[in-house]
């Protein structure tokens, strides 16, 4: 086994026994281990909850509707005012035929998020989730972040619930984790003032989570966040997991967390995270989200070298084949599209068995034939 000072073989004995670590442990190892001694607690942790060495990807596209946004947020590159050459609302026909073009790669979910646009009211999403649904009902609508959500909410002045159940009506089935950044408010002021505070976006999630509807949470570090911050974001997500887990029929099905890109943001002048620093994220995180059963690599922002390596620091999901992304390619990062086949052999040559999945992390199909 590893070399271990006192105080991690303290922390890995803990976890053998299915003990819970608390955040003073998980700032420890953050702030003090070596990086391999950490990817190997969280690769134990990983094979614990997912002994059958299977790891999973799912097709699905990220349509963003709209680039108009007063949010403001510092890291961003691609929001525009709406007097920008080249702001955009998508009509809905260019909609459908992005959508199509999922159907045609075989995909089952569709990622939508926009801007914080003042222009489109609650119709507009009543509108189009309902005619994604007459067109494609076999599609699984993963759309509309908390931020976008409470701001529809307070366009229309009614609740967060309100909101909610009457898209869910229209057809949305899931919501994306988007938004989340660090849920710190120390740090949200920072960066994102004028978006939701670390309690609202919570506050979505969970209002979801009663509704019926699943989530995923995500974490957007490498910026201004400290250590501390990063766990006191993965402490307000892995309370909100036990009380949906207790309390609610809808609850978080996975964990995403990257990195900060830099490229036309007013963050520029930051140095971006290394990759050992992204790897180390994401192993504590597995350990410390013991209620997530799924935690995803990130090859959007870690490039297909990097992101599989995250299997071995505890993921056991390549995320997707995105087909589309504009957002963190607005900062001048190339980014990838790899069709589901590519995806199965990266995995496989990575030690594992590759599988397509939905969004609730059914198994879709299996790669036999893949060499």
């Amino acid at each position: 086994m590893i070399s271990l000072n006192k105080d991690t073989d303290f922390i890995f004995n803990k976890i053998q026994k299915g003990e819970r670590i608390t955040e003073e442990e998980a700032l420890y190892l953050l702030e003090n281990e070596e990086l391999l001694n950490i990817g190997t607690i969280a690769n134990y942790v990983r094979a614990k909850k997912h002994p059958d060495n299977i790891v999973t990807f799912v097709v699905d596209r990220n349509i963003n509707y709209t680039n108009v946004c007063v949010a403001g947020c510092k890291f961003c590159a691609f929001q525009r005012r709406k007097s920008d050459s080249d702001a955009y609302v998508l009509d809905f026909d260019e909609i459908y035929r992005k959508i199509q073009e999922l159907v045609d790669w075989g995909g089952t979910t569709l990622l939508m998020q926009g801007g914080l646009n003042p222009d489109l009211r609650l119709d507009f999403y009543v509108e189009l989730f309902k005619g994604i649904k007459e067109r494609f009902p076999q599609i699984h609508i993963h759309s509309l972040s908390a931020t976008e959500i409470n701001y529809i909410s307070k366009l229309e002045k009614i609740s967060i619930e309100e909101t909610l159940k009457i898209l869910k009506d229209a057809g949305l089935d899931s919501l994306p984790g988007g938004g989340a950044e660090i849920l710190s408010d120390e740090v949200r002021v920072l960066i994102s003032s004028n978006k939701t505070t670390t309690d609202q976006w919570l506050e979505v999630h969970e209002t979801a989570h009663k509704l019926g509807m699943k989530s995923t949470a995500t974490m957007m570090f490498g910026h201004v966040e400290k250590p501390k911050h990063i766990i006191e974001h993965l402490s307000n997500i892995r309370k909100l997991q036990d009380r949906s887990l207790e309390n609610h029929k809808g609850y978080f099905t996975a964990f995403i967390p990257w990195t900060f890109q830099k490229g036309g943001t007013k963050l520029d002048f930051l140095e971006p995270a290394t990759s050992v620093w992204y790897l180390k994220v994401l192993a504590v995180s597995r350990i410390f989200l013991d209620n997530f059963d799924n935690v995803q690599t990130s090859h959007v922002t870690q490039t297909m070298k990097v992101g599989p390596v995250g299997l071995h620091f505890g993921a056991n999901d390549l995320g997707s084949t995105m087909i589309e992304e504009n957002v963190v390619t607005s900062t001048g990062l190339p980014v990838s599209y790899p069709k589901p086949e590519k995806m199965a052999k990266i995995i496989k040559e990575a030690g594992f068995i590759p599988a397509q999945r939905d969004t609730y992390y059914n198994i879709v199909r299996y790669f036999d034939d893949i060499s």
